[in-house]
């Protein structure tokens, strides 16, 4: 068949979409653009907000609408958590979060009526393996270590959609970070729902940094990025170990939500803001100018104009590089949404201003990155130069042609359309 995948939300997610590109090209199925005429359309779902919920239905209607005659498989966490919804709209297969070979099966198998698999996802105790890495033009691999989480934040739905705590083990993603390696990808990502608590669902109780170390070596000479990061996860311990090691990349993305202890009680967030400023100093002691970035919530319910004007220094004292700032939006079935809820005019006014002090952050962030040398990952030609990541995750711009996926040190010059670094690519 011709297969065409659309994915939504988060690392996890994209993750999930190359293992079953990967596992239809290893059944003789041909992957198209999701534009294209397709004998099967696959949507992989997300239900982090209520936004991502309306997206999700509109691409199976967009689906629906390129080939009336094509299978439409819908699985990820909207299905998993709402499945009822999706049974209404003209879907032939639907799964959820788990079992994604079973899914494939269930479309090869397709019969006349609508096929719903949806498990319960509370039950699960086992990590599905996938297999990692994607297409072969990619420059970086998600590597999967976690899925679920139990922390309950009052705002979420994701812990029903996903289930509890299961882990990778350690000698697998050794092996898969090797595999990796030897396919040529010169970065990998190592992702999960929640990977700070990875390993505590297996026997000793490794640590999250124990992992890093083994895949580090693992794919020695390749990059190693880490996924959204708890406060927690940051101790002196933790900094210390992987500042020592050379293919981590120093950018650190630590889950915030909001600025004021009063709103992270009401959001049952397990840290408050001197904790997660410990954790942000200890990153800039043991790391050469790292970017930390974050995720913030604004217009939480309960939210007064104090409690916001409260984030908004707390942001500013952190100095993050890059901040994704969302209204919050109201999650059926959570604590959350049975609060006393924020206008919506308000939300968007919070959301307005967050992101103004954002946008000076990440400007301040750029501007103090020029005249130092970092190595670029390039990936993809645009507007006659070349572009890729540096090891902070910052976008850098340089002229050049067939550089992808190389690493090239770039001498940084100045600050192109306030969100991109230009350089000029030094004799290696």
């Amino acid at each position: 068949m011709r297969a065409a995948v659309y994915t939504l939300g988060c690392k996890v997610n994209q993750y999930e979409t190359q293992a079953m590109e990967r596992e239809l090209s290893a059944r003789g199925h041909t992957l198209v653009p999701f534009e294209d005429t397709a004998d099967v359309y696959i949507i992989n779902t997300c239900t982090v907000t209520a936004v991502s919920d309306k997206k999700s239905r509109q691409m199976i209607r967009r689906a629906r609408k390129q080939n009336p005659n094509a299978i439409i498989a819908v699985c990820g966490c909207y299905a998993q958590t709402k499945p009822e919804e999706i049974q209404r709209l003209d879907v032939d297969v639907i799964s959820g979060t788990g079992d994604r070979m079973r899914f494939l099966d269930l479309i090869e198998q397709k019969k006349t009526e609508q096929v719903v698999c949806v498990d319960q996802a509370m039950k699960r105790r086992t990590f599905e393996v996938l297999p990692a890495g994607g297409l072969a033009a990619r420059t970086r691999a998600m590597l999967k270590v976690e899925d679920g989480c139990t922390n309950f934040c009052s705002y979420c739905i994701i812990p029903y959609a996903r289930g509890p705590v299961r882990s990778l083990p350690l000698e697998k993603a050794a092996e898969e970070a090797r595999r990796l390696k030897n396919e040529g990808y010169r970065e990998l990502v190592i992702t999960g729902i929640e990977i700070s608590s990875w390993g505590k669902d297996l026997r000793g109780g490794p640590a999250l940094i124990d992992l890093i170390e083994t895949v580090c070596a693992a794919a020695e000479g390749v990059r190693v990025r880490l996924g959204s990061l708890e406060p927690r996860t940051v101790t002196e311990n933790f900094c210390r170990r992987a500042a020592a090691l050379k293919n981590l990349c120093p950018h650190f993305h630590l889950s915030l939500q909001s600025g004021c202890d009063a709103t992270l009680k009401r959001m049952n967030r397990k840290y408050d803001t001197a904790r997660y400023f410990e954790s942000v100093q200890l990153l800039h002691q043991y790391f050469d100018r790292p970017a930390v970035t974050t995720d913030l919530i604004v217009g939480f319910p309960g939210e007064t104009e104090e409690e916001f004007s409260q984030t908004l220094a707390f942001i500013r004292k952190c100095a993050f590089a890059e901040m994704h700032i969302f209204p919050y939006s109201v999650r059926t079935g959570t604590p959350a949404a049975e609060m006393a809820q924020v206008e919506k005019r308000v939300k968007e006014e919070r959301a307005a201003r967050a992101a103004e002090t954002a946008h000076e952050m990440r400007r301040k962030y750029l501007e103090n990155c020029v005249g130092r040398v970092f190595d670029v990952l390039f990936e993809q030609p645009a507007d006659g130069v070349f572009q890729g990541h540096a090891p902070n995750y910052m976008v850098v711009a340089a002229e050049g042609d067939g550089l992808h996926n190389q690493v090239l040190p770039v001498k940084i010059t100045g600050v192109r359309e306030d969100h991109i670094l230009q350089g000029i690519i030094e004799n290696p």
